[in-house]
């Protein structure tokens, strides 16, 4: 039987690796992409081929760049000898009030968060159509697409605008069979306590899986088994849907923000730079 074939945007570390091992075990070759992390990005395709057996392509790919995450899937479909299904997982999350946003961010943020995943589905769907090929896009977007936030207008007004593109894509393409849906992850430890260690950062997952209704944050692999599951047969009366991933964080009534000290009820509140600049003090 012949393998399916997949391509994985941001798979060096975090998401992306948990979704790359998934699909690996599920029986796909694989290429997938890295922006600066070469050496992880290698050690998870030695990992997979020796774990799996089957095929898995590196890629260096600046998806903020235009026209990088078109020339990235020519080359991968070419390395794998077709495409089955493509995942848009590359991301940037970060985080500005309106009032300190600068064009630069804005670019940046629309550019690898948004743009670069229409562009790839295109380019995607354009070679399933002409080589009938009955496939599935897949993004990776946000519980954050469903709920505002302060100082989240930019990444979050991205994230639902994909939710919604998504269901229009969805009937563009179901009369060729190829099927298109999102995963919106929630709080995912997407680093281990060791590297958190190591980089002297605080680790925050613990304190903010206590107030998750099921009581723990996600892994990659939670992200990635929702991934194999939308790309299989068993969900192939679905698309245009967005499967959130969250463990009851996004419920009514239930904060993300977990800050020592902060009010209590979960939510931050804005901070601006600019504000505190002009009035002296912060709102």
């Amino acid at each position: 039987m012949e393998r399916k074939k997949a391509v994985v945007t941001g798979a060096s570390r975090g998401i992306g690796k948990g979704i790359a091992r998934c699909l690996a075990r599920e029986g796909y070759d694989l290429a997938i992409s890295y922006a600066t992390k070469q050496v992880e990005a290698q050690e998870l395709a030695s990992e997979l081929q020796e774990k799996y057996g089957g095929k898995c392509f590196c890629f260096q790919a600046s998806l903020e760049q235009e026209g990088a995450g078109v020339e990235l899937l020519e080359k991968s479909v070419e390395a794998l000898g077709g495409l089955d299904l493509l995942v848009n997982n590359a991301g940037v999350t970060k985080f500005e009030n309106i009032l300190d946003l600068t064009p630069k961010i804005f670019d940046l943020l629309f550019h690898l968060d948004f743009k670069n995943y229409i562009m790839m589905m295109q380019a995607a769907a354009r070679y399933m159509v002409k080589n009938k090929v009955r496939g599935n896009l897949i993004n990776i977007t946000s519980s954050r697409g469903e709920r505002a936030y302060a100082g989240d207008f930019l990444y979050g007004g991205l994230k639902a605008g994909l939710n919604r593109a998504i269901q229009s894509i969805a009937l563009d393409l179901a009369p060729y069979g190829i099927r298109v849906n999102n995963v919106a992850p929630g709080a995912i430890r997407v680093r281990d306590k060791q590297e958190l260690a190591a980089q002297k950062r605080t680790d925050f997952w613990d304190d903010l899986g206590k107030k998750i209704p099921l009581e723990r944050c996600g892994v990659p692999e939670d992200i990635g088994e929702a991934v194999t599951f939308l790309a299989s047969e068993k969900a192939s009366y679905i698309t245009g849907a967005t499967l959130r991933i969250d463990g009851g964080l996004i419920l009514p009534g239930m904060p993300e923000h977990v800050v020592p000290g902060e009010d209590s009820n979960g939510w931050s509140k804005a901070h601006s730079q600019f504000a505190e600049e002009v009035l002296g003090k912060t709102v």
